[in-house]
């Protein structure tokens, strides 16, 4: 592997970090700030429901129930031809539990791709599912 590529690596590792922690603090506990994490025209599929527009996820994110994430595992590639205007770009994915209120946590599985805009990263897309078992 080459130098560069190595570097972006490491990069998106780093990136993945530092952003999954402010993701989950803001949606967990500044849901007035979501909008500022996501692109004018970013995409948010959350559990088969599509919603565009940073502003249209905010109010959506502000009416979902309460919640807390414990974050398992977490990982992140460059994506190396970017597809966001030559920006630098990353795949993030995560897994972990939610619980919503009073209720059972459950498993969670979400994949961001995320765009550098000057000093802070925005998200592109943003796909978000709980998993449940097939077998109830």
């Amino acid at each position: 592997m080459d130098q560069v590529t190595k570097a972006k690596i490491d990069q998106a590792c780093r990136t993945a970090e530092e952003f999954t922690k402010l993701y989950y603090e803001t949606i967990d506990k500044r849901r007035h700030l979501m909008s500022r994490l996501y692109l004018d025209t970013g995409l948010l599929a959350w559990n088969g429901n599509g919603i565009t527009g940073n502003e249209s996820i905010q109010k959506f994110v502000i009416d979902l129930p309460s919640t807390d994430h414990v974050v398992n595992t977490l990982d992140a590639q460059p994506i190396l031809d970017s597809a966001v205007s030559g920006q630098l770009t990353f795949m993030i994915q995560v897994s972990g539990s939610v619980k919503y209120q009073d209720k059972t946590p459950k498993t969670f599985q979400q994949t961001f791709i995320v765009t550098a805009q000057g000093d802070k990263w925005k998200i592109v897309s943003d796909c978000f599912r709980i998993q449940e078992s097939l077998n109830k």
